[in-house]
C-alpha cells in the first residue's frame, strides 16, 4: 500500500513538473533561446567565388560539427573544411566535435557569382541546460559586388518566428 501511494505520489510529482516546464512557469524550466539567436548565422562575400560564413553560438549553447552543411544558389558550394572542434562526449550521438562562441567557415563556389547570392545553412546544436534543437535551416540573401571590390559587411540570417 505505502508502495503505491509513493508510485502515485510520483506520478503526480512528474506530471506537475512537466506542466511547469510546458507552462513555462519561472524557475522549473530552463530559458530557452530560439534557435535563431542561440545560432546566430550571417555570411558575406569574400569575393565572387568565396563566402564567409559565420555562426555566433550563445554561451550556454553549442553546435555539432559533422551538422553543419552549407549550400547556396544559383551556384553550388564545393566541398568545405570545417575547423576543428571541441571533443565530446554526448550521450546521444557518442564522440563528437562541437563549437562554442564563434565560428568561421570559408565556402568555395564551383564558379564565380553575380548578381544575388542565397546561401543556407543547415546546424543542429544543443543548450548546456540538456536540450536539444531539431536541425535549423536558416537563409540569407548576399549582393555580390563587381570584381574587385572589398569583401561586403557580414549579413545575418533574419529570425523565422519560431518560437514568438
Amino acid at each position: 500500500m505505502i508502495e503505491r501511494a509513493f508510485a502515485t505520489l510520483a506520478t503526480f510529482a512528474a506530471l506537475a513538473f512537466g506542466t511547469a516546464i510546458a507552462a513555462g512557469l519561472p524557475g522549473l524550466a530552463p530559458k530557452l533561446l530560439p534557435p535563431e539567436q542561440a545560432f546566430r548565422f550571417s555570411a558575406r562575400v569574400l569575393d565572387p567565388a568565396t563566402i564567409e560564413a559565420r555562426f555566433d553560438v550563445a554561451d550556454g549553447y553549442y553546435l555539432y560539427r559533422d551538422k553543419l552543411h552549407f549550400t547556396a544558389q544559383p551556384v553550388r558550394v564545393l566541398s568545405i573544411d570545417l575547423p576543428r572542434g571541441q571533443r565530446k562526449h554526448d550521450e546521444f550521438f557518442g564522440d563528437v566535435e562541437t563549437y562554442r562562441g564563434a565560428v568561421t567557415v570559408r565556402l568555395p563556389l564551383a564558379s564565380p557569382a553575380s548578381g544575388k547570392l542565397v546561401v543556407r545553412a543547415e546546424s543542429q546544436g544543443c543548450a548546456d541546460a540538456g536540450v536539444c534543437y531539431p536541425p535549423n535551416p536558416q537563409e540569407l540573401t548576399l549582393a555580390v559586388p563587381a570584381n574587385g571590390a572589398q569583401p561586403g559587411p557580414f549579413v545575418e540570417a533574419a529570425p523565422k518566428g519560431l518560437f514568438r
